[in-house]
């Protein structure tokens, strides 16, 4: 029986196997909600909660999608295609295709497949936005004796303030965090907010050894990191030499809008970049594997 006070999380899709989200195979929860909006955002559909205005409901092919007697948006996983059309014409950048899961749901997925897992990753959207979860789920399974061993790792934007970090860092292994300009004039045109707290969250973390990987986005002609080379290294350098710098290429796929006119960042704009900012630091950098 679920206890009234257990926390729960609005899940956007749940991948059981990763290995691109965190060291090991990772389970990997994509909570639905963001803090930002990203113009060049790769998953526009998580940014915001379903505000049941129905749009999507008509054009569903399979009728997985309904209005119930509380003029609420119920969607069919069991009649659903995954065609995505309803997050095409959603005008809320949101999905109705959400789950609510509490912690001991969360927890009896885990232990199904514990034994191939080398963690947890909550992701999003942005996850920190479903902080109370996070806590209470990260400290179940460090309690849990069958569970202890798998690392807990949030990927997050970084925009999480200090008394937020401080309640989770008891039980967390590591944390991804997204740099996505130096500039807070750029950063707050290309996301909607400044980047003062992201950069602070970086320290914060980076202090607490907690700071796993810092993810830097290349958009030619936007962003400005490979104009801030020597801001962006004087930061690595104050970081352990075991964070990992991860370089992201700028790409088309999911992106709506504005930034489908923007061009993509090639193979060639990508090595150049990391090339001069490998010059200046001694931290591991890893390049994009794919540019599509």
């Amino acid at each position: 029986m679920t206890l009234v006070s257990e926390k729960q999380a609005i899940v956007n899709r749940i991948l059981n196997f990763s290995c691109v989200d965190g060291p090991g195979n990772r389970l990997v929860i994509f909570l639905q909600g963001c803090n930002f909006k990203c113009i060049n955002c790769h998953n526009p559909y998580t940014i915001n909660h379903c505000d049941h205005c129905g749009d999507c409901v008509a054009g569903c092919p399979t009728q997985a999608l309904s209005i119930n007697e509380q003029n609420k948006v119920v969607w069919d996983e069991s009649l659903c295609t995954q065609c995505d059309q309803c997050l095409d014409v959603c005008p809320s950048s949101s999905s109705p295709k959400v789950k609510h899961y509490t912690v001991s749901d969360v927890l009896a997925l885990i232990r199904k497949q514990h034994f191939f897992l080398s963690g947890i990753t909550i992701s999003g959207g942005e996850a920190t936005m479903q902080l109370p979860f996070i806590v209470e789920l990260f400290k179940a399974i460090k309690a849990d004796q069958e569970l202890r061993h798998l690392t807990c790792f949030i990927d997050s934007n970084g925009y999480l303030p200090e008394t937020g970090w401080q309640r989770v860092l008891p039980y967390l292994d590591g944390a991804m965090i997204d740099l996505k300009s130096w500039q807070n004039e750029t950063h707050q045109w290309l996301v909607g907010r400044d980047n003062h707290r992201v950069i602070q969250s970086i320290q914060i973390l980076a202090a607490a050894g907690k700071l796993h990987e810092l993810r830097l986005l290349h958009i030619p002609g936007k962003s400005d990191l490979d104009q801030e080379v020597d801001a962006i290294s004087r930061l690595i350098k104050s970081l352990s030499n075991e964070v990992k710098i991860r370089l992201n290429a700028f790409q088309h796929h999911g992106v709506v809008g504005e930034a489908l006119t923007w061009d993509k960042c090639s193979k060639d704009q990508m090595e150049a970049f990391h090339q001069t900012l490998q010059a200046k630091v001694s931290n591991p950098i890893t390049l994009p594997s794919v540019y599509i």
